[in-house]
């Protein structure tokens, strides 16, 4: 099988699934790390220091590209296989149903994943691309004066962009509690002994990088940061 075969057969979309979204995890847990730097409530400035360092560190910026490519290609092979599924099997089965066998998210990844397209593209639009303008305008010139936690503190008092990111960050919920476990599962690694504790580690991944992640926004709505 030549490796344009392989990628384009159901294995293949389902190994880049897997590669991409272990790298999107990764990427998670550096960026959940650096936006709980709010909660030290300092005005900002351990947040500021961190987020500063990481938009300027030269390797950070090169693995920003990798990021992008394999969420592209996460988001790509997601929708073909949502599409290929649907294609194959149009009517359900009516004997055994789906519920018995799986879990409503786990068939529900194509939804989680639309709703995740729509988050992302509101986060991009609000903190991503304001702060590459800063950083690439005029020379970095706008670089010293830009402010992100001044800017996060001030979306964040719109009610329906909190309400936005707390539906998002549930949708990142559900469909990091299926896909952890699948992603390792689909290199390969899936053992009796080992399968369950790899499920127990992407239930605490999930629910504590989704917590952390949604109580931003609700804090500084509330004003328990400020």
């Amino acid at each position: 099988m030549t490796w344009k075969l392989f990628f384009t057969s159901s294995i293949g979309k389902k190994f880049t699934m897997g590669l991409t979204g272990l790298f999107l995890i990764s990427f998670l847990v550096i960026h959940c790390t650096v936006n709980s730097m709010v909660f030290f409530n300092d005005g900002g400035e351990m947040f500021n220091f961190y987020a500063h360092f990481m938009s300027h560190n030269y390797i950070v910026r090169v693995l920003e590209i990798g990021l992008f490519a394999g969420l592209v290609t996460h988001i790509i092979q997601g929708l073909l296989l949502w599409r290929q599924n649907t294609v194959a099997r149009p009517i359900q089965y009516n004997v055994n149903g789906a519920s018995a066998n799986t879990t409503w998210y786990s068939r529900s990844m194509g939804l989680l994943g639309t709703l995740l397209l729509f988050f992302l593209i509101l986060h991009i639009s609000k903190f991503f691309v304001n702060t590459k303008i800063a950083l690439y305008g005029n020379h970095g010139e706008n670089d010293a004066a830009y402010n992100l936690f001044n800017e996060m503190r001030d979306e964040f008092q719109n009610l329906w962009v909190v309400i936005a990111y707390t539906v998002g960050v549930i949708s990142l919920f559900w469909h990091l509690l299926h896909g952890f476990s699948s992603a390792f599962q689909t290199m390969g690694i899936n053992h009796k002994k080992y399968t369950p504790i790899i499920k127990t580690i992407g239930i605490g991944f999930s629910a504590i990088v989704c917590v952390l992640f949604a109580l931003i926004p609700i804090a500084f709505y509330l004003g328990w940061i400020s």
